[in-house]
């Protein structure tokens, strides 16, 4: 990969709740392989396999009173993040669009979660993602624009990592997505304001998977990525309900 001089160095210090003295973004060891667990995935483990009558239904499955309540109204385009359990970091990522008074399954990935699973109170450094209900309004990355209908910011010196990183995350931030917890919606992603304080973490991103859990982000395959920031859309005012099953039941 080309280096980039000091330009590395400059990558968001809150980036997926970590510090740049973290040793790897986001990870661990990227060789670990896991089956996934079974969440209505209509798209297949790569979304990429559609079946001819996508199934329908007029909530959203696997997401109880509790978090659907959050839910704010007026939204039409729903990425929701069943993790396997509480403390795994093994997730599978689901698009649901609603039609009419419907909601119809897209596509659906694997995913990673936080390395030491999830928090319904999220601490900086705690490895952990957090669990709620968040909205989705601004995306970037290294790379350009692949056709994002979200505010996209490129900017290659702000988000591409650091050299000194292993090289299964030297892409993670090649296309990037803010989830707004702990941030200003309708600023670039890495935008470092934490209205909450910092010891409540930030710079929580979906981003480019490389293979094992994260230090608070998600992150699925490269195909994920393109595909959400073409079909987010603003004007559905998109969230993402994300946590382990258990939570999300609630």
């Amino acid at each position: 990969m080309q280096t980039r001089g000091a330009g590395r160095a400059t990558v968001a210090a809150a980036t997926c709740g970590f510090l740049l003295v973290a040793v790897a973004a986001c990870g661990g060891t990227p060789n670990e392989v896991h089956h996934y667990g079974d969440i209505p995935r209509p798209g297949g483990p790569t979304g990429t396999a559609r079946p001819g009558a996508p199934e329908v239904r007029s909530r959203v499955p696997g997401i109880g009173d509790r978090m659907w309540e959050r839910i704010p109204v007026g939204t039409r385009q729903i990425v929701a993040v069943f993790g396997e359990y509480e403390t795994s970091p093994y997730s599978t990522l689901v698009l649901y669009e609603k039609r009419g008074t419907r909601w119809e399954p897209q596509r659906s990935w694997p995913a990673h979660n936080g390395k030491r699973g999830w928090a319904t109170d999220h601490q900086e450094g705690d490895e952990r993602t957090p669990v709620g209900v968040f909205t989705l309004s601004d995306a970037g990355g290294v790379l350009d624009d692949p056709g994002a209908l979200l505010p996209y910011t490129q900017d290659e010196d702000a988000f591409i990592s650091p050299l000194s990183w292993d090289e299964a995350h030297w892409h993670d931030f090649d296309y990037v997505i803010a989830i707004d917890y702990n941030r200003l919606p309708g600023t670039r992603p890495d935008e470092p304001t934490r209205p909450l304080g910092q010891s409540k973490g930030g710079g929580i991103w979906l981003h480019l998977d490389h293979g094992d859990g994260t230090l608070g982000c998600v992150s699925v395959p490269e195909s994920a990525m393109k595909y959400l920031l073409r079909r987010l859309d603003p004007k559905d005012r998109p969230v993402i309900v994300m946590g382990d099953k258990a939570n999300l039941r609630q």
